[in-house]
C-alpha cells in the first residue's frame, strides 16, 4: 500500500458555509467513489481544514489518485446544493524543504 501521501488529492472550490461540515463531508466522499467522476474506494475526507473550502481526499489505491487527476472537470452535484461546483483537484505533496531549511538555520 502506498504511501497515505501518495494516495491522497486536494480538492479546492468546496462552497464553504452551506452545509454542515459533515454533509459535505459526505457529499465529497460520494463524490469521489463514483466511477462517473473516475473515483474509487475513499479511505478518508478531511473536511474542513485550515483553509476555507479546501478537503482533502485519500483513496485506498494510488491508480485511483491518478484517474481521478486525469479526469477534465469534477463539478459537485448533489440534491442538497442550491447548484454544481467546479472543483480543483491537485495531487498532495507534503512540503519537506522548508523543514530541511528549518533544520539547517536554527541550530
Amino acid at each position: 500500500q502506498a504511501a497515505k501521501s501518495a494516495r491522497t488529492v486536494v480538492i479546492a472550490g468546496v462552497p464553504d458555509g452551506l452545509l454542515h461540515d459533515d454533509v459535505m463531508t459526505d457529499i465529497l466522499m460520494i463524490h469521489f467513489q463514483m466511477s462517473k467522476n473516475n473515483g474509487g474506494d475513499v479511505e478518508e475526507v478531511m473536511y474542513p481544514t485550515v483553509k476555507k473550502g479546501v478537503a482533502y481526499v485519500t483513496f485506498e489505491d494510488q491508480e485511483v489518485v491518478e484517474s481521478v487527476l486525469n479526469k477534465d472537470e469534477h463539478r459537485l452535484e448533489d440534491r442538497r446544493l442550491p447548484r454544481s461546483y467546479p472543483l480543483k483537484v491537485t495531487r498532495y505533496c507534503e512540503n519537506v524543504s522548508s523543514f530541511i531549511i528549518y533544520l539547517v538555520v536554527i541550530p
